[in-house]
């Protein structure tokens, strides 16, 4: 296996895409701020933007990452992910490399393809010298527990001693350090049409509803026509000494 950067294979960009669109959840792909940013990653920082491809060149996994500044410090993290997207375009001095997507083909998924391709950010941020790879990950398991905060979330552990959600276990293995949850990472917003559209259900009444694939509930106003919420993450830290 190994990685094809965008810059290096932009033929390969659609049939990534379609091969993961499906990986997502409807409600995922409407991010207020990410959305705003997302096309630039492939036009502007195609060196950072790769797939992984087995021997007969056929697409393992989709993976996005940007560098952004950071000091080292939990205070100077970014707000989440749109914190991250954002920081990366808007301000120069960057040092670290910031992971924002993974996707693997449905079919080719539980086969430790995840691993691969964070190794494979690894390797972008040694070849362009920047000192760390951080990631807001979206843990995996935590639509099993939309009610459950965050802060307590993160730190659930197994018997074993390792962390509970299995996408943020992958990046434990690699060597990485949870460094603090955030509650505020993702914002979507959208009509009550909207959100009944991306999530398949219908919203009677004004209130606070869980939906299938939600790490937390949606707040549903409808004298606003309004559905708001907010996705939760949680920061970890590779280094790449």
């Amino acid at each position: 296996m190994r990685i094809a950067t965008v810059s290096e294979r932009p033929d390969l960009t659609e049939r990534a895409y379609e091969l993961t669109y499906d990986t997502l959840r409807e409600y995922n792909q409407h991010g207020d701020v990410l959305n705003r940013y997302w096309g630039r990653l492939t036009e502007e920082l195609p060196e950072f933007q790769f797939h992984l491809l087995d021997d007969r060149e056929e697409i393992l996994a989709r993976a996005r990452a940007l560098p952004v500044r950071w000091d080292g410090s939990i205070d100077d993290l970014p707000e989440g992910i749109d914190g991250a997207i954002a920081r990366g375009f808007d301000e120069g001095d960057a040092n670290v490399l910031c992971a924002l997507l993974v996707q693997i083909p449905k079919d080719l998924q539980s086969r430790g393809l995840s691993h691969v391709a964070v190794e494979g950010m690894l390797e972008l941020a040694r070849r362009h010298g920047l000192t760390a790879l951080i990631a807001p990950v979206r843990p995996s398991w935590k639509e099993y527990y939309p009610l459950v905060p965050i802060e307590r979330y993160a730190g659930w552990r197994r018997a074993d001693g390792l962390l509970f959600d299995p996408w943020m276990r992958v990046h434990e293995r690699l060597g990485a350090a949870v460094l603090k949850p955030e509650p505020r990472s993702l914002r979507i917003t959208g009509t009550v049409a909207e959100w009944e559209e991306w999530t398949g259900m219908t919203y009677p009444e004004s209130g606070d509803y869980w939906f299938r694939g939600g790490l937390a509930t949606v707040a549903i106003d409808r004298d606003g026509n309004r559905g708001s919420y907010w996705e939760p993450n949680v920061w970890m830290r590779h280094g790449t000494a």
